[in-house]
């Protein structure tokens, strides 16, 4: 008798995705009922605890790292699962990074506040988009991938940090050391309200500015003073003016802070601001156009000094990272769904990803939307076909014979 013909794995995944959708809501409603805002180590840790188990139940290798308390805030730890493959007769197999957070943007009490609960197909709750959703979406792809024994790879790695929220000040330096000899980087947030997937982020810079006068008594001798609030204010009005100078780049003097009494001519402001730019080359434009702007103030007798408090790299829009999506097109195109390409200003863990040189898609969740608001939501209707596809996808990045 001839052995039974195996369905071909686009089909094996979608119904082993389909099997789990009840287990995956259970999941999801138990994620999102533990509160992990950002500056709650505590409830990022039980998320982290949960994590873990279903990695090391997937044949991964973990590695916890847990940060010391910084001058800033207290972050949860973090997660580096790693699972070696069995790469075919190509040499090496590619590895792919999946990248996802675990903290929220919510304070303690949210969850009992406004817990999980669903209206039809749609699941609300604090974090039920921004990750959770595509944080359980990975780890259900990562399992039907081993049920569907594919180890046609050369590493899969699975990061899961703890502070994305606020800018991962903390997981930054882990984050780009994580992705150092990554061929493809996979982010886990959850795909825009159409169904794209994100293949460019803007880069962000902030910058303090500190204009320095010299006081004087406002009413007596005036003369004698040099006005750093004015000068700041002519700064403010030429910054803000080189908007629309380059496209897709966005300049902010969102703080202004001068001067201690109305009497003293004022010698001393401060202007902190916010560039956000879809490419290096636009972002260091700018940052030159603020040190020109900077060199000469309106003001005689003031001076500017300008420091870059930040910067988090663009995930640019590459011809490598329009590859990974030409894949993943191809793998929801098996399943019916056709996908688009977004960018977003919005930065993420996968501008870091992409900061390190790695090619990166991120979006690869389930379809949600209104993040950090009450109204957060996510279309459980679009899991299984979501699961599948981003199973696909790795299983498609996975062999030696799809480099970027």
């Amino acid at each position: 008798m001839n052995a039974p013909t195996r369905p071909p794995l686009s089909a094996e995944l979608l119904t082993l995705a389909r099997a789990r959708h009840p287990q995956y809501l259970t999941d999801l409603r138990d994620l999102v009922s533990i509160d992990s805002g950002s500056y709650s180590p505590n409830g990022v840790n039980k998320v982290a605890d949960w994590v873990q188990q279903r990695l090391v139940r997937t044949g991964f290798d973990v590695e916890r790292v847990r940060f010391p308390a910084d001058h800033r805030y207290q972050a949860g730890d973090a997660l580096i699962g790693r699972k070696r493959g069995r790469p075919g007769p190509a040499a090496g197999g590619r590895r792919i990074l999946l990248a996802a957070h675990m903290d929220t943007v919510f304070d303690d009490g949210t969850a009992d506040r406004r817990p999980f609960h669903m209206n039809g197909a749609i699941a609300y709750g604090p974090g039920v988009s921004d990750d959770k959703g595509g944080l359980l979406a990975g780890l259900t792809a990562l399992e039907i991938l081993q049920e569907a024994s594919v180890e046609d790879f050369g590493e899969l790695v699975f990061l899961a940090t703890p502070d994305e929220e606020i800018g991962s000040q903390v997981s930054r330096p882990l984050i780009e050391r994580t992705a150092r000899g990554m061929h493809y980087g996979l982010g886990l947030e959850c795909a825009r309200e159409n169904g794209d997937l994100v293949v460019a982020r803007k880069g962000v810079a902030d910058f303090r500015l500190t204009v320095t006068g010299r006081a004087a008594h406002a009413g007596i001798e005036p003369e004698r003073g040099a006005n750093a609030a004015l000068a700041a204010a002519h700064l403010t009005v030429e910054l803000q003016g080189l908007n629309g100078h380059w496209d897709d780049v966005t300049i902010n003097v969102g703080v202004v802070r001068a001067g201690t009494r109305p009497n003293i001519v004022c010698a001393e402001a401060e202007l902190h601001i916010e560039v956000r730019a879809a490419t290096t080359a636009d972002m260091k434009r700018v940052t030159r156009a603020i040190h020109q702007a900077a060199a000469c103030p309106a003001v005689p007798g003031t001076a500017v000094t300008v420091e870059q408090i930040d910067l988090c790299p663009p995930m640019e829009d590459t011809p490598a990272s329009r590859r990974v999506f030409a894949a993943a097109r191809k793998a929801a195109a098996t399943y019916g769904v056709q996908l688009g390409a977004a960018a977003t200003g919005g930065v993420g863990d996968a501008n870091l990803i992409a900061g390190s040189g790695v090619p990166t898609l991120d979006g690869l969740g389930p379809v949600g939307g209104a993040d950090h608001t009450p109204g957060e939501w996510l279309d459980t209707s679009s899991v299984p076909h979501r699961v599948a596809m981003l199973a696909s996808l790795i299983a498609s990045l996975g062999s030696a014979g799809n480099d970027s």
